[in-house]
């Protein structure tokens, strides 16, 4: 009897989880995918990966998949299946009457970083060419907004410097804000493989990752922070390379303006930065401070690698700019082994915040407010365009709370697991008119949607991603979509249904016009990359198969030049209290991958069935607490319910927990702030309390039902 499992044939794809971006086969047998094969040729992956790319598929054909498209006049109703055309007509003639009678700006748009480039390039030409606004927004605004900011400020572009095989040759790796063997398990990997052959790992984080201290890797230095001192942290480590005289002067000098560097100096170099004062301030001592500068500064090759520990806090774009001005001060920018470079958290964050799903730019990162850019745009889509720059979906939020923002599309995103201040989001959709929402299942965000487009996944669809390294690579259909339209003919066809005559044989076209449109995707196409495997951007006519290392000769700026952006430390407003004494901070875990909406339905829940809180012991004691209590965590936003989990990972003062389970609610407490430049918000820090939830409720266990386990045989 064959094997119902043997594969017929596989599909060379890229996996739509974090930004590595790892290329795989995936193998089908009819109209089933039965594996996953880390792809050997891949440049980002070279056959590795984790165990999300490799096994927490099968959420694709989950029973929760929504596969009709639905409506409702009121949240407060069931919901009615309808046709696709229905959907459409429903939806487009709720926008239409919410713009006549509250004005343009009264709806926009969303989309997610896990979406193609093609996908969220149509949905910010939805907004723009059929809205005629720019309120239009994406996650990469909530993870990396500061990337774009502070890096564009100092090195010109907002992106990885660096390939991910450069680390091979780097001396030194900082890590500032990041868990690669969690967040990024295949460039942890290969980090750690550095890292073995000696290597030298500087690490900044407020918690004992596994990066920190594993079988096979440990820092030399580690930085133990209190979260919310970054910027002091990286401002002091400046002031020893200014006060020791590390930096490379020639560099600067040929490379920047001498006279930004000595401003910079100035600031860095007095003494309220001095590794004494910040020691006190960060919780770290002083002698660690001077001999992580010491080890980054004199490399000879320094590699800076960080996450969302540094763009998700009030200062988030000042940090990105304290990482590019230290690489700035020590010539560590244009070569193979150094470079500041971002670990993007989704597959496709990179693609998200290069192709327009920002409020002021189009894509290719060029501003609505430039006549001359304008124009181009107005004359490939047809119509004109709004000179001012829209809502973010904070603002969004805000107008609908305040009554004068009614509608909004949302592609992929579940704004009320995801974003802070839950009850204020709850809130803000309640008093809208109109939510389309476009995903795979119902989720928290569909409580309050009125419309319902089921889309594809991934495995579903045609289309590229973007990686971490600025690597564009292909995703391509492997079995068809349940709900029978991929994502992009999706926003086409509600384009149409609003009157614009989008029209597209394939997303191959779609690419084609961001290239039209983006200096920087100018050369990529489905035929480069079907050709040479993937490109990483700029692609274009210096670079025809694309570019592994930036800033070789010059910063893509007007003078050619690096700059050095002053970075006052300004402490942020979210304090502990005698009321909420302790810092929660949050982060990611190997087995699940952000909201948990396609990993929890996979066998992977089986590592990490529920959000813990990680607490010290001796915080745990003082509340009376005990490893596997069922405890309470209170901030002036809102309360949760956690499971306690004693750990020497935090320090005293520091509690942990990750966000991948909504019945966790973990941002019904996250403080509102959010970074001064992006409205990135402040999730790493939130003052809170922690106590025993009363004996009635504790200890109750939740029972995981184990899902079956199918042999499989290989592919012959």
């Amino acid at each position: 009897m064959p094997n119902p499992l043997k594969p017929e044939k596989s599909v060379v794809t890229t996996c739509a989880y974090c930004g590595v971006g790892c290329g795989f086969k995936a193998e089908t047998r009819g109209d089933r995918i039965v594996r996953m094969i880390p792809w050997k040729e891949g440049k980002a992956n070279h056959g590795h990966s984790c165990i999300k790319g490799r096994f927490a598929y099968d959420y694709y054909n989950h029973p929760d998949r929504v596969r009709t498209p639905l409506i409702r006049a009121s949240i407060e109703d069931p919901w009615t299946p309808v046709s696709w055309a229905e959907a459409f007509d429903y939806a487009a003639g709720q926008f239409k009457r919410i713009q006549a009678t509250y004005g343009r700006a009264s709806v926009g748009a969303v989309s997610s970083s896990r979406c193609t480039n093609e996908e969220i390039f149509l949905v910010q030409k939805f907004a723009r060419a059929v809205l005629g606004n720019n309120n239009i927004d994406n996650c990469a605004r909530i993870c990396h907004s500061p990337t774009q900011f502070g890096l564009s400020a100092t090195v010109g572009w907002g992106a990885a410097s660096q390939h991910f095989d450069s680390i091979l040759q780097s001396d030194v790796i900082m890590v500032v804000g990041a868990n690669p063997t969690e967040g990024h398990p295949v460039f942890g990997s290969l980090m750690k493989r550095r890292i073995r052959q000696g290597a030298k790992l500087i690490v900044i984080d407020p918690r004992r990752t596994e990066t920190v201290k594993s079988a096979h890797c440990a820092a030399d230095i580690h930085l133990a922070i209190r979260p919310g001192t970054n910027v002091a942290i990286l401002d002091s480590i400046a002031h020893v390379v200014v006060r020791e005289k590390l930096y490379d002067e020639a560099f600067i000098r040929a490379r920047c303006e001498w006279h930004e560097f000595e401003n910079w100096a100035a600031l860095v170099g007095s003494d309220r930065y001095a590794p004494e004062v910040v020691g006190a301030l960060a919780g770290v001592a002083p002698d660690d401070i001077r001999a992580a500068a010491r080890l980054y500064a004199n490399g000879p090759k320094s590699a800076i690698y960080y996450g969302l520990g540094v763009t998700e806090h009030s200062q988030g774009s000042t940090g990105v700019m304290c990482l590019g001005n230290l690489a700035l001060a020590c010539g560590m920018l244009g070569i193979e082994g150094v470079g500041v470079n971002p670990l993007r958290g989704q597959g496709n964050v990179q693609g998200g915040s290069c192709l327009g799903s920002w409020p002021h730019v189009f894509s290719g990162y060029r501003f609505v407010t430039d006549d001359a850019v304008r124009a181009s745009f107005e004359a490939e889509w047809g119509v004109p365009l709004d000179a001012e720059p829209g809502l973010r979906l904070p603002n969004m939020l805000d107008a609908a709370v305040a009554g004068t923002f009614k509608g909004m599309y949302v592609m992929g995103e579940d704004p009320v697991q995801s974003d802070p201040n839950q009850h204020h989001v709850i809130a803000a959709m309640k008093n809208m008119e109109c939510v389309v929402l476009h995903d795979l299942f119902l989720n928290e965000t569909s409580k309050y949607a009125h419309v319902f487009f089921p889309g594809s996944s991934s495995l579903e669809k045609d289309g590229t991603f973007t990686n971490a390294e600025r690597r564009v690579s292909r995703v391509r259909k492997v079995v068809e979509p349940l709900a029978g339209y991929q994502d992009w003919e999706i926003t086409v066809k509600f384009m149409n249904a609003m009157g614009y005559p989008a029209s597209y044989a394939s997303p191959a076209e779609v690419l084609d016009e961001i290239a039209r449109l983006s200096p920087a995707y100018r050369g990529m196409s489905f035929a480069l990359i079907d050709r040479i495997g993937s490109a990483q951007w700029p692609c274009d006519e210096s670079a025809p198969e694309g570019t592994e290392v930036l800033h070789r000769e010059k910063f893509p700026r007007a003078n050619g030049r690096g700059t050095f952006m002053l970075t006052e430390y300004v402490p942020t407003a979210e304090r502990t209290t005698d009321r909420y004494p302790l810092l929660l901070t949050t982060g990611r875990i190997l087995s699940q991958y952000n909201v948990g909406t396609q990993t929890r339905r996979t066998a992977n829940s089986l590592w990490h069935p529920e959000d813990v809180l990680e607490i010290h012991a001796q915080d745990a004691a003082v509340r009376g607490l005990k490893d596997g209590d069922l405890v309470r965590v209170a901030s002036r936003f809102g309360e949760i319910e956690l499971r306690a989990r004693l750990s020497t990972r935090v320090n005293p003062g520091v509690v942990y927990t990750t966000f991948h389970h909504a019945k966790s609610r973990a941002n019904a407490v996250t403080s509102d702030l959010s970074d001064w430049a992006t409205n990135c918000p402040e999730y790493k820090v939130t003052a809170v309390d922690v106590a025993l939830v009363d004996a009635g409720r504790s200890g109750q266990a939740r029972v995981i039902e184990r899902p079956p386990v199918e042999e499989m045989e290989p592919a012959e």
